[in-house]
């Protein structure tokens, strides 16, 4: 294997871990249908949680401890903002070859949730 090569492969892989990382970003922070939570409406839901699991059966106490641990992980996501433009600053350096190398259409990204401006800052076109 040449040099050539083996500097094009590492550069595939870190294209690709670029991409990823920006496209995970997005879907982990993608808005939820319905109504806002506020930590205050959870905060409520888990002081509730409490009475319930205590006069519970086993199986339901075992989906409310569930709901419980998702409500916590939720309230601690709460806290805190996610800044991703780090994240688009290095997609939209990478996102052109990647989309050439892998044939990656512009549709395929709007499908996944890059907006639009993103794309055409990275020099994706619809055509």
């Amino acid at each position: 294997m040449t040099n050539e090569h083996k500097a094009a492969l590492a550069e595939g892989r870190r294209l690709g871990r670029t991409v990823r990382a920006y496209l995970e970003a997005l879907e982990t922070n993608k808005p939820k249908r319905g109504r806002k939570r506020t930590s205050d409406s959870v905060s409520k839901r888990l002081d509730r949680l409490s009475e319930e699991i205590e006069t519970a059966d086993p199986l339901r106490r075992l989906q409310l401890i569930q709901e419980r641990l998702d409500l916590q992980d939720e309230l601690e996501r709460m806290g805190t903002s996610a800044d991703i433009s780090s994240l688009e600053a290095e997609f939209i350096q990478a996102a052109r070859p990647y989309a050439e190398r892998k044939n990656i259409s512009y549709a395929a990204f709007r499908e996944l949730g890059v907006d639009a401006a993103v794309l055409k800052k990275a020099g994706i076109s619809r055509g």
